[in-house]
């Protein structure tokens, strides 16, 4: 099986769904002649041309705006964001129009839109350039939150997105850009809305998405070291939740910790939390713990950046403290 970085993997995932349907474009920023600013787009532009591979303006609200009425239309535009926080310049269209234009329109008109690009922190791009936007689009009904952590899911997930008849936002990480994972040469989607048990355990559930998942494997593996067998779930959709799949491993390990790259406050791991306590709460053996980014705006200095994003060493304590007792 062919391996692909995460870049190249998004890359095959465009290009399929280019060459399948003739309704599908990009445009951003440097998408084109620059081939991306992280090389998603490389070669593109001379396979499709400036008809299909669209630079812009450093204007997010009007290329965002345009591809929305876009879409209203008939066509199916990929916008990418050189960063998600970019994506602040437009969210009166993204909030006011693309994810409620079909309600609004009473189902007239469908908004078949992927706005894609890096969420999170990359390294040392302080905080204007580092912040997870999953809980802000996510509190909006009509969005679609998708966040791979692999090559694999990512190329899966984006054609099922592009695929989709209403606003998806993909949310992709800069350090995971030069992952490499084994991705199938066939056809394949991966579906909207489901998890997946990524290791299988017994003593504790372990939640977590995107480039959270590194530090997840890593805290797993130093437990198993001491007989504890961590069970790890990969979001890979955060809206809309598979709440079978959360509800299934937690009635079986009794304990669960919910790490989350964004803040601790109204985040992702909080609504987790929340839906395990609704739906598991007879069956919960230890308090619910979180990880998340601690109350302050990301750091410049490395050093402080490492300590206020989840990390190894924080995940390893939540896991101990809600193993407390564990044989």
């Amino acid at each position: 099986m062919p391996i692909l970085e995460m870049r190249e993997a998004i890359r095959q995932a465009i290009d399929e769904e280019m060459s399948r349907d003739e309704s599908v474009y990009v445009m951003g920023e440097e998408v084109a002649e620059y081939n991306g600013a992280y090389k998603v787009t490389k070669g593109m532009l001379d396979k499709w041309g400036d008809k299909r591979i669209i630079d812009t303006p450093i204007a997010e609200n009007g290329f965002a705006g345009l591809s929305i009425g876009a879409a209203m239309t008939g066509l199916r535009p990929i916008v990418e964001f050189m960063s998600f926080n970019f994506s602040f310049v437009a969210f009166d269209q993204l909030v006011s129009n693309a994810c409620k234009i079909y309600y609004m329109s009473g189902g007239r008109f469908k908004v078949p839109i992927v706005f894609r690009g890096p969420n999170g922190a990359a390294a040392q791009v302080s905080c204007q350039h580092s912040h997870c936007v999953e809980a802000l689009y996510g509190n909006l009904p009509g969005f679609i939150v998708l966040a791979p952590s692999n090559p694999y899911d990512a190329k899966g997930l984006l054609k099922s997105a592009i695929r989709n008849n209403n606003p998806v936002l993909f949310l992709e990480n800069e350090l995971d850009y030069g992952m490499k994972g084994e991705v199938p040469e066939g056809e394949y989607l991966v579906p909207i809305g489901e998890a997946k048990v990524v290791r299988e355990g017994a003593h504790v559930t372990l939640i977590s998405y995107s480039r959270m998942l590194k530090f997840c494997y890593e805290a797993a593996e130093e437990l198993a070291k001491k007989g504890i067998q961590v069970e790890i779930i990969d979001l890979r959709t955060i809206k809309p939740l598979d709440i079978a799949t959360i509800a299934a491993s937690v009635k079986k390990t009794s304990r669960a910790v919910i790490v989350e790259e964004g803040h601790v406050f109204a985040g992702i791991a909080a609504e987790v939390g929340f839906t395990i306590n609704e739906h598991c709460f007879d069956f919960l053996d230890a308090p619910l713990m979180r990880v998340c980014q601690r109350e302050t705006p990301l750091p410049y200095a490395k050093n402080m950046e490492i300590e206020s994003i989840p990390n190894t060493r924080r995940i390893v304590t939540a896991l101990e403290d809600v193993l407390q007792g564990v044989k």
